[in-house]
Order: structure tokens, then sequence, then C-alpha cells
């Protein structure tokens, strides 16, 4: 049992640290590195300069990426008692999607061999124009590894959140809410894509308010339950006081 409790404790706590470190994330992003200019090659031209931000950026998403496999691990066992099946498929959906996003956590890499082969000193016009494109399409990989991670968070979420309802701990409030962000998800990325202002302001509460208040509500099921009887003694110290 106290195994169980220290599992709940420290997976609820590394949830609402997942949802507020996560704000650090895009705040470093687009707060240190400039908008993207329209030519391709300006992107590669100027990666030198902000390589520094992206490489904190995707490292600050890293840890968030590990906070997340605690709280899902915590919430597996929150769950998994009253809704084993939809838990256990929930649990996998969303591990799956976090995998994709372990992968997207060190994108720095994958452009520092274009960004070198750019700003070499022998490179051509023709040779940069071409690694211009390549990067081109290495964003767009990105960017497909984006959709997949965010579609499989988002259906992991719904199940989960299906898993609640039979949960009295969570009940209909957290299960509704689950399902209704993981929802609306799925709808924005599958309509508008992963570069839309709609789809980021739809993926920003499951990365956010979600985990803290799924990490806040795993986390208050480790505290023992206050008794009926330890709840009246203050009252009945009130009145007594009350009486002389």
């Amino acid at each position: 049992m106290s195994e169980e409790k220290s599992l709940l404790r420290w997976g609820g706590l590394a949830g609402m640290l997942a949802g507020i470190v996560f704000i650090l994330v895009p705040i470093t992003l687009f707060g240190f590195v400039p908008p993207a200019p329209a030519d391709p090659a300006g992107l590669v031209m100027r990666f030198p300069d902000v390589r520094a931000a992206i490489a904190v950026g995707n490292g600050l998403d890293f840890v968030v990426n590990i906070f997340r496999v605690a709280l899902i691990l915590a919430l597996y066992r929150a769950l998994g008692g009253t809704s084993l099946a939809p838990a256990l498929f929930g649990s996998v959906l969303f591990v799956l999607g976090l995998g994709v996003l372990f992968v997207e956590s060190s994108t720095q890499v994958a452009f520092d061999s274009i960004s070198n082969l750019y700003h070499a000193p022998g490179a051509t016009p023709v040779e940069q124009a071409t690694l211009a494109l390549v990067w081109q399409a290495t964003q767009g990989m990105f960017n497909q590894f984006d959709t997949a991670a965010i579609l499989l968070l988002s259906a992991g979420i719904i199940v989960l959140g299906v898993a609640m309802f039979r949960a009295p701990a969570f009940g209909k409030g957290f299960g509704g809410l689950s399902v209704v962000l993981g929802a609306a998800t799925v709808v924005a990325i599958s309509f508008f894509g992963v570069t839309s202002i709609l789809s980021a302001l739809l993926v920003l509460p499951i990365f956010v308010i979600l985990p803290i208040l799924l990490g806040w509500k795993v986390y208050s099921l480790s505290r023992p339950p206050r008794s009926l009887a330890a709840w009246q003694q203050p009252m009945r110290i009130k009145r007594a006081v009350e009486v002389a």
C-alpha cells in the first residue's frame, strides 16, 4: 500500500510539474527565437544564431515528457482497478505519443548538419538552394511527427476519460473534461493542421491545464482520507468553548 501511495504521490507531482514547466517551452521558443522568415534559405542562414534557444526549448520539452510518463503510470494505477481495459489502452496510446515527442526533443541535431553544409566556406549558391529545400523537407517531416504525436496523445486522453467515468475518485467531471479536450484537439489537428493558431490554442489545454488538474487529483489520492471523527473533533471543541 505504501508503494502505491508513493507512486500516486510522485506521479501526481510530476503531472503538475509537467503542466507548469511546459509553459516555459513556448516562452523559450517564441520569446528568444525571432519569427520565421518566409524564405526557406533565411531559416538556414539564421540557425546558428537561434540554435541555443532551440536546444534549451527542446531540453525543457524532454524533461516535461519524462514528467508525463510518471503521470500516466500513476493515472493507470488509479484507474486500473475500476476500468482496466480503457485505462490500459488509453495509457498505451498516450505513451506511444510521448515516444514520438521524445524523438522530436532534439530537432537541433537534425538541422545541425544541414546548417554546417550551408555555411561551409566552399558552398555554392546552387548547393545552398538545395540545402534550403532539404531543410524545408526536414521541417515537414517534423510537422508530420507533431501531428502523429498529438493525435495519439489526444486519443489516449479520450480513452482515459472514458475510464474516469467509472472511477468514483474522478467521475464525470474529470472524465468529461478529458473527453471534450481530447476530441476538440483531434478535430482541430485533423482539419487545420499543427501549424495553425487555432490548433495551438486547442492543444495548449491538454499540455498545460489537464496535466495540472489530473496531477493534483492523482496526488490527492495518495493522501489518507480524513475520517468523519477527525472532521467532527474541531466542531465539538468549538461547541464546548461556546457553551463554556
